[in-house]
């Protein structure tokens, strides 16, 4: 049994973490969750503190404002693997991404390093998403996929299962990614790690409360930084392999 870490960040998602936090451990028992709070006005990380205390394997923490969806993940990988981590799973706060999905990310570690909840392999969907979401994100898988040279169906979802030894052979802090482009920087990453990746279906349903962090800024900002990635990755391979990887001094 592999030492399980799941994380995940928020920003005024207190109505979603009371039950997002409950359902993990129901599925998960034996894991640690990492809760990363970019000090939400709605109480978000006071909720979780008060969970914590009744949960030692919730990890709470707090940062001094929004500092973005990709320093709230380095900051909770680098946790996970301070600790000794050897799976870890990311995934949203907002409910879109279902906890009962996480066991079958866990059982596909068993053959793969990295692998991802997928809405666009055969069994997997969205619900509840409009038609100008769903042409975005296949718009951006299919970027992704012909910039970085990725084999995967969904480049761009946030929820994932790691193998330890995968992340700990990566530079996460220099990482250039501040956004959502976060998400296809590591995997560009764990490709050029040589990473074995595997794709498990999943049904992702649109948030059950709050209100979404995507905007037009966030969009530019993500297509602008998977341009770049794309030109690092075929005018400068070696050069973002040194970055990216550990074994790349």
């Amino acid at each position: 049994m592999m030492n399980v870490w799941v994380c995940t960040a928020t920003y005024n998602e207190d109505a979603n973490v009371r039950v997002l936090i409950p359902e993990v451990f129901s599925v998960v028992p034996e894991a640690q969750l990492v809760v990363v709070d970019d000090a939400s006005p709605d109480g978000t990380g006071q909720r979780v503190d008060e969970m914590a205390r009744r949960n030692p394997r919730i990890h709470p923490i707090h940062r001094p404002g929004r500092l973005g969806y990709a320093s709230a993940h380095r900051q909770a990988m680098g946790y996970v693997l301070d600790h000794g981590g050897e799976a870890v799973v990311t995934m949203d706060a907002d409910l879109s991404h279902s906890p009962a999905h996480v066991p079958e990310l866990l059982r596909a570690l068993e053959g793969a390093d990295v692998a991802i909840g997928s809405r666009y392999v055969s069994g997997a969907g969205t619900r509840n998403w409009p038609w100008n979401r769903r042409l975005l994100s296949r718009t951006a898988n299919a970027l992704a996929r012909l910039g970085l040279g990725l084999k995967v169906r969904d480049c761009t979802s946030g929820f994932r299962a790691y193998r330890g030894t995968v992340l700990r052979g990566l530079r996460l802090e220099r990482f250039r990614s501040e956004g959502y482009c976060f998400l296809e920087e590591l995997l560009l990453a764990c490709h050029l790690a040589g990473a074995k990746m595997a794709e498990v279906p999943i049904t992702f349903a649109e948030r059950r409360a709050g209100r979404s962090k995507m905007s037009l800024g966030v969009i530019a900002e993500g297509g602008a930084m998977l341009a770049k990635l794309s030109c690092y990755r075929v005018f400068a391979r070696d050069r973002t392999s040194r970055r990216l990887l550990r074994d790349n001094p």
